[in-house]
């Protein structure tokens, strides 16, 4: 029997490397990539950018603009793109404009992060590989976690960054749980039957708020990598990649990860997509107006997600099978994320001699 199931096991790896040969590839070199250039600083940020900048948009497309995506599977997926490209476009010209070639609405000059880095380590490069291809296997990482924590020189800003988030995911799930637990069968008579055509325009609306908002707050993630203030032509191309990348994703209806959404309750419906949006605007922007401390804007978005799943289980009084599927989702996720976070921290601790130092100190003396 145990040579059959290892034979089973070992098939089914077989059939996993095949089919996901191009992407293996395509990590190996992009890896040997980062190994050439990290010593060459003027080259080796647009390369961190380059990969940093995929791999944070198709992570964090799960709760953007995952349930825009999934509500909207009716429409052009150019349509998409050109609406929430144009959204992106508009935000990083203003702040670039406003703040004197600054596209992180200052986030970064006050976070400590205000000098170019103009001397990279292979981690800090392989970081956001590392984000893609956690993002292929359906991990949400956090990206503030996994790209800004390799440049943190303080093992405290790590854990602020952790307290805050553990806090946005209990908001977020007690929120989402006591308005879904009271209110399910109202919201389950407002998305009866056909839509009508307000709730398209009203899902589009907050969807580009939420998107904005996003933009604002966590485009810092993916700027660490290049000079704090870009020319007109750094601009053009920080600008066009992402708006070309987004293209790509909307095109192929979001990465692996768009999976988490995808196994919810509900979500296909505009309506529902619409009310998850405007919970997540609201409690995303208290916590982001709280402190400026960085925090996981994927941990509240599971969250949110797990609360609102369990509140319609139990408002439903649906089977045990059912509320046990449910409780599998939620602890699923939950272990998704803190794997991402693990990742984080190792990688934190293996580039920043000072954490390295402040363990070593915790530990032995």
């Amino acid at each position: 029997m145990k040579p059959y199931k290892f034979r089973r096991r070992y098939s089914q790896l077989d059939i996993y490397i095949r089919k996901e040969k191009n992407f293996l590839y395509f990590i190996a070199f992009s890896l040997i990539l980062a190994g050439l250039v990290y010593p060459y600083a003027s080259i080796a940020m647009w390369v961190g950018f380059a990969f940093a900048g995929y791999s944070a948009i198709a992570n964090d497309s799960i709760q953007t603009i995952g349930t825009f995506i999934v509500s909207n599977e009716d429409k052009k997926w150019y349509w998409q793109w050109l609406f929430m490209g144009t959204i992106f476009l508009g935000t990083v010209f203003y702040s670039w404009y406003v703040f004197n070639g600054d596209v992180t609405y200052q986030r970064l000059s006050s976070k400590g992060f205000d000098q170019t880095i103009d001397n990279f380590v292979y981690l800090q490069l392989a970081a956001p590989i590392v984000l893609l291809l956690l993002t292929r296997f359906r991990i949400p990482v956090s990206t503030t976690f996994m790209l800004l924590s390799v440049f943190t020189v303080s093992s405290g800003a790590i854990i602020s960054m952790v307290s805050k988030s553990l806090m946005g995911y209990v908001a977020a799930f007690v929120a989402a749980f006591i308005i879904y637990i009271v209110m399910t069968n109202v919201i389950k008579k407002m998305v009866k039957g056909e839509a009508h055509g307000s709730w398209v325009i009203a899902q589009w609306v907050i969807s580009g708020f939420l998107w904005h908002t996003w933009l604002a707050q966590d485009l810092a993630n993916v700027a660490v990598y290049l000079p704090r203030q870009l020319s007109v032509w750094e601009f053009a191309a920080f600008a066009g990649f992402i708006f070309l990348g987004l293209g790509f994703m909307f095109f192929r209806r979001g990465e692996r990860i768009q999976n988490i959404i995808n196994e919810k309750s509900d979500v296909r419906d505009v309506r529902s997509a619409t009310i998850i949006d405007l919970i997540y605007s609201i409690i995303l922007y208290y916590f982001k107006e709280v402190n400026n401390i960085p925090m996981s804007t994927t941990w509240v978005f599971v969250g949110l997600l797990a609360g609102r799943e369990l509140g319609m289980r139990l408002r439903n009084q649906d089977s045990s099978a059912k509320l046990g599927r449910t409780f599998s989702l939620i602890g699923k996720d939950i272990l998704s994320v803190t794997i991402g976070l693990v990742i984080s921290v190792i990688l934190a601790i293996a580039i920043n001699p000072v954490i390295q130092q402040e363990l070593v100190n915790f530990f032995f003396e």
